[in-house]
C-alpha cells in the first residue's frame, strides 16, 4: 500500500520559490516523468511541467498535456510538490533557466550537494537530459512518492484512455483471453545493439549505415552480443519460445511495435505460429486512429493500455516500456510479464534443427524458469525500481527485508565525477532508451516454480514438430 503524506511544511522555506524543469524526455518518458516529481522534491522546489522531446527524429510534436492529464497530474501531488504549467515572466520578459545536466543515477545527496547549489544561485534551471538521472535506490518515502505520480497521478487524457479501452475490449471480443507482445526489431535498435540477424551483405550495409551516426560506438560483435543475450529476439524466435512454453496456435496475440527490420517478410513465421495475430491497425478502423497515428508518442500511449490489461505480456526485450509496464502489473494486483532468458535461448536457437521438438520445448521451459512473472521472482529491492516497486507493495513478512535493502546507498552516484554543468544535447533518444543491453536481468531473480499463470496454454502442439524437421 502506498503510505501516508510526507509531511515537511513544504512550503515554508525559501526554496519554494525556485523553479526546476526538466526537459527533452523521449517518446519513452514515464521513467523521467516520474524521477523529475521526486527530484523536484529533493530539491525543495517548484517543478514546471516537463516539456516533451519534439525533435523532428520522433515526428511527434505533442506536449505534455495531450498525453496526460496535466491538472489531474498537478492536483494529485499538490501535497508533496508545487507544479506550474509554465515558468512566469521575470521582471516582465520570458524567465530563462541555467541549463545543465545531472550525473547518471543521481542520489538525494547528489542532488543537495551537486544540483541545489547551481539553482539557489541561479533560481530556476533546465535539466536537459533526464534518463537515468535519480538512483535507483532511494529512501522509503521517496520511492513511495516514485508511486504515487506513476500509478496514481500520471494519467493519460480521456482520449487516449476511451480509445485503449476500445481496442482492449475489442480484443475481450475475439478471445476472453489474450496475449500482448511488446516488440522492439527497429533498423535504429537492431543497428545500435551491432546484431546480426542472417541477412547477409544486404544485413550489413543497411544497418551499418545506421550504426554510424553513433561515432563513439566500438566495432560491432556480433556473435558476442547474441552469447551475452544481448540481442533480442527475432518474432520467429519469440513465437517459438512462446510455443514451447505451451501456447497454443488457437491464442490471440496483440503486437505493440514500431517499424519492424525487414517488414512482412520477417513477420510472417510468428504469424504463422500465431495466425490470430491483431495491431492497432487491424482491430480498429482508420477513422478512429486519425487522431493519433499522426502522433508516435500517443499511439505508443495506445499500446501501453493494451499491454498493460492483457492476461499475458511478453517482451522481446528489457526497454523502458516494458519495465514501466511490468512493474504497473506487479502493483495493481499481479499479472505476468514474460521476458526471454536470451543468454540461454541464444544457444538452443542455434541448435535447435538438431534436436525434436520435444527436447526443445523441454529446455525452453528449463531455461526460463524464473523468467515467466511470478509474482515474487525478483528478489525484493533488486532491479530497476520502476520493474520491480516492492516500497509500495505490501507484504505479510519479509517486509523489514525489502525495506532495509531499498534504503540501501547507490555508492557509484558519489563516485561520478562528471560536471553537473554540462550539456550534451545531441544524445540519440534511441542510444537513452537502449540501456537495458548492459543490464542482465538474471541477476536479480531467484530460482521459482513455474507460475500458474497458464490459462492460455496448450500442451500439445505436434504441428510445430515440422519446424523441426529436416
Amino acid at each position: 500500500t502506498i503510505g501516508g503524506d510526507l509531511d515537511r511544511g513544504l512550503w515554508s522555506t525559501t526554496r519554494s520559490k525556485l523553479y526546476y524543469g526538466c526537459s527533452n524526455a523521449s517518446n519513452k518518458f514515464q521513467s523521467k516523468i516520474v524521477d523529475s516529481v521526486v527530484a523536484a522534491y529533493i530539491l525543495n522546489a517548484t517543478l514546471v511541467v516537463p516539456r516533451l522531446d519534439q525533435r523532428s527524429y520522433w515526428k511527434d510534436a505533442s506536449g505534455f498535456a495531450e498525453i496526460f492529464n496535466v491538472d489531474r497530474f498537478i492536483s494529485s501531488l499538490s501535497r508533496d510538490v508545487k507544479i506550474i504549467k509554465e515558468l512566469p515572466l521575470k521582471e516582465g520578459k520570458p524567465w530563462i533557466p541555467r541549463r545543465m545536466a545531472v550525473p547518471r543515477k543521481c542520489n538525494e545527496r547528489c542532488y543537495q550537494t551537486r544540483v541545489l547549489p547551481v539553482l539557489t544561485k541561479k533560481q530556476a534551471i533546465e535539466l536537459r537530459k533526464f534518463d537515468y538521472r535519480l538512483s535507483n535506490r532511494l529512501e522509503t518515502d521517496l520511492q513511495k512518492l516514485r508511486c504515487r505520480v506513476n500509478y496514481h497521478a500520471l494519467t493519460f487524457t480521456d482520449p487516449i484512455l476511451d480509445m485503449g479501452k476500445l481496442l482492449v475490449e475489442r480484443m475481450r471480443m475475439k478471445a476472453k483471453h489474450f496475449i500482448a507482445l511488446h516488440l522492439r526489431f527497429e533498423p535504429d535498435m537492431l543497428a545500435f545493439t551491432g546484431c546480426y540477424y542472417g541477412g547477409g551483405d544486404k544485413e550489413r550495409m543497411e544497418l551499418g549505415k545506421i550504426r554510424r551516426r553513433w561515432k563513439a560506438l566500438h566495432a560491432s560483435n556480433p556473435e558476442k552480443m547474441r552469447r551475452q543475450g544481448r540481442c533480442p529476439l527475432t518474432p520467429e524466435e519469440i513465437g517459438l519460445m512462446l510455443r514451447a512454453l505451451g501456447f497454443g496456435s488457437d491464442v490471440h496475440i496483440y503486437v505493440a511495435s514500431g517499424e519492424v527490420y525487414g517488414g512482412e517478410e520477417t513477420l510472417a513465421p510468428l504469424k504463422a505460429l500465431f495466425p490470430n495475430f491483431h495491431s492497432k491497425e487491424t482491430i480498429a478502423t482508420e477513422a478512429e486512429l486519425a487522431p493519433f497515428s499522426s502522433f508516435s508518442s500517443r499511439m505508443a500511449a495506445l499500446d501501453y493500455i493494451v499491454c498493460d490489461e492483457s492476461d499475458v505480456f511478453v517482451s522481446n526485450n528489457n526497454g523502458n516500456m516494458v519495465r514501466m509496464i511490468a512493474g504497473r502489473r506487479r502493483y495493481f494486483g499481479h499479472k505476468p510479464t514474460i521476458r526471454p532468458n536470451a543468454k540461454k535461448l541464444y544457444k538452443l536457437f542455434m541448435a535447435r534443427n538438431n534436436m525434436t521438438w520435444e527436447e526443445f520445448a523441454t529446455n525452453v521451459q528449463a531455461f526460463q524458469v524464473g523468467f515467466m512473472g511470478a509474482p515474487k521472482e525478483v528478489k525484493p529491492g533488486r532491479g530497476e525500481f520502476h520493474e520491480n516497486p516492492t516500497s509500495c507493495i505490501c507484504e505479510t513478512k519479509g517486509t523489514e527485508t525489502i525495506q532495509k535493502e531499498t534504503q540501501e546507498d547507490d555508492h557509484e552516484n558519489d563516485n561520478n565525477g562528471r560536471d553537473t554543468a554540462e550539456v550534451n544535447d545531441e544524445q540519440d533518444p534511441i542510444e537513452e532508451d537502449l540501456d537495458w543491453i548492459e543490464d542482465d536481468y538474471s541477476d536479480n531473480i531467484k530460482d521459482l516454480p513455474d507460475t500458474d499463470s497458464n490459462v492460455l496454454t496448450k500442451q500439445e502442439q505436434p504441428e510445430v514438430e515440422e519446424l523441426f524437421s529436416d
